[in-house]
């Protein structure tokens, strides 16, 4: 795995302790997870995805993540409704290694209360916390 000092965590994004990265986008919110998260998962393989219209509270699993080394489960870093996964996923989940932020992105999101992006972290704070762990 890289260094973390090789890594790339936009300061746009807003980061949750499970590794998962946020972006709101008009009246929605794009997630995915970050840089360090699919280095340490190695090869994605496969992703399980959720269905448009499907509701999650903050901190719900709401997908996996395979990787040749390990399955991982997804968690909602906010509470809201699906509207939109990122089916080109289906075919190509290596696009989260190549693209985590760009082509990688997993889900959007119609949030309950867009005020829970608040209590996530910063980029700095993220890096701040993975340096520590």
């Amino acid at each position: 795995m890289k260094d973390i000092s090789e890594m790339n965590f936009p300061e746009n994004l807003r980061y949750s302790k499970d590794h998962e990265w946020t972006v709101m986008e008009g009246d929605t919110v794009k997630i995915g997870i970050s840089d360090y998260a699919q280095a340490k998962l190695g090869d994605i393989v496969f992703v399980e995805l959720p269905e448009v219209g499907d509701r999650f509270s903050k901190s719900d699993e709401f997908g996996t993540v395979e990787s040749v080394k390990a399955v991982s489960s997804l968690y909602m870093p906010l509470g809201g409704e699906i509207v939109a996964v990122n089916d080109a996923l289906e075919d190509t989940p290596e696009a989260i290694n190549e693209s985590c932020y760009d082509k990688g992105w997993i889900i959007t999101v119609k949030p309950n209360d867009a005020a829970e992006l608040n209590g996530l972290m910063t980029s700095a704070d993220y890096l701040k916390q993975l340096k520590e762990d």
